[in-house]
């Protein structure tokens, strides 16, 4: 979950101001914690609460997003979930939009199994995202990280999403210069995978989603729960990180962690 943080804070401040390369630095006084890592914080919250009997993990879901959102109001919501926060009795609006992905990596930490990973996915993106596509795009996401915790290898993870969610018959170099800002699930998590797949360590993945401009801090987020998962995190990464988080928000991150140590567990 800190990868998909870490990803955030690192591509906020490109998201208006795109880089196309991966020559900049990771951390500056203007980067920040957006709706990526407030939502993230909040499905992992709901996880908590639930306390391993996830029947109501959607209901938690909304009560842990409308909180935080409410509290944190201009973190950069998009227009119809920024009024999804504030509604009384909020329902799903068929939302294709890449917000499922970017806020689901906690679902793959807690899951027990592959199957169980999925269903927590679903649970917390349909209650807003239900669009199909919303949903394969957050299923797609969490299925790259529960692979990645099993150690599985970078070829076997490509295969997997090539056949069951997207083609990934792009590289970023094919992109680069002609990639435009898109909000969609499906304009925006192939390419975040791919950025994974092209990796070196977790900072280069970091970096390959930055350079190919677009949606920088969505596609960095959803980036980096796939990289935390597969090479982990260096620590002064992680402590360069914290700090952009305010003392309510690493409680959170934290009592996650301790609930659900990051490492990578038996392939079932």
């Amino acid at each position: 979950m800190i990868g998909a943080i870490i990803g955030d804070i690192v591509g906020s401040r490109f998201e208006w101001d795109n880089h196309r390369s991966k020559d900049f630095d990771l951390f500056a006084p203007n980067c920040e914690a957006t709706d990526d890592s407030i939502m993230t914080l909040a499905v992992a919250e709901a996880i908590l609460a639930c306390d391993g009997n996830y029947q109501a993990l959607g209901e938690a879901a909304v009560r842990s997003m409308q909180r935080l959102g409410r509290k944190y109001p201009n973190a950069g919501y998009g227009g119809s979930f920024g009024k999804w926060l504030h509604q009384s009795d909020p329902k799903p609006y068929n939302s294709y939009g890449n917000g499922a992905a970017m806020r689901v990596s906690p679902c793959a930490w807690a899951a027990g199994s592959f199957g169980e990973a999925c269903l927590l996915a679903r649970k917390v993106t349909e209650v807003s995202h239900n669009h199909e596509e919303g949903l394969k795009g957050a299923e797609a996401t969490t299925a790259a990280i529960w692979m990645a915790r099993q150690g599985e290898g970078i070829p076997a993870i490509r295969e997997y999403i090539n056949r069951h969610y997207y083609p990934l018959n792009f590289t970023l170099d094919s992109i680069r210069y002609n990639y435009q800002f898109d909000e969609s699930s499906q304009g925006t998590v192939p390419q975040a995978i791919v950025a994974f797949l092209e990796s070196t360590d977790f900072e280069d993945a970091i970096r390959g989603a930055v350079s190919i401009g677009g949606d920088s801090d969505t596609l960095a987020a959803i980036t980096g729960s796939i990289a935390q998962a597969y090479y982990g995190v260096p620590e002064h990464i992680r402590q360069q990180a914290l700090p952009y988080l305010d003392q309510g928000l690493r409680t959170i991150l934290f009592n996650f962690e301790r609930q659900f140590p990051l490492s990578r567990v038996v392939a079932q």
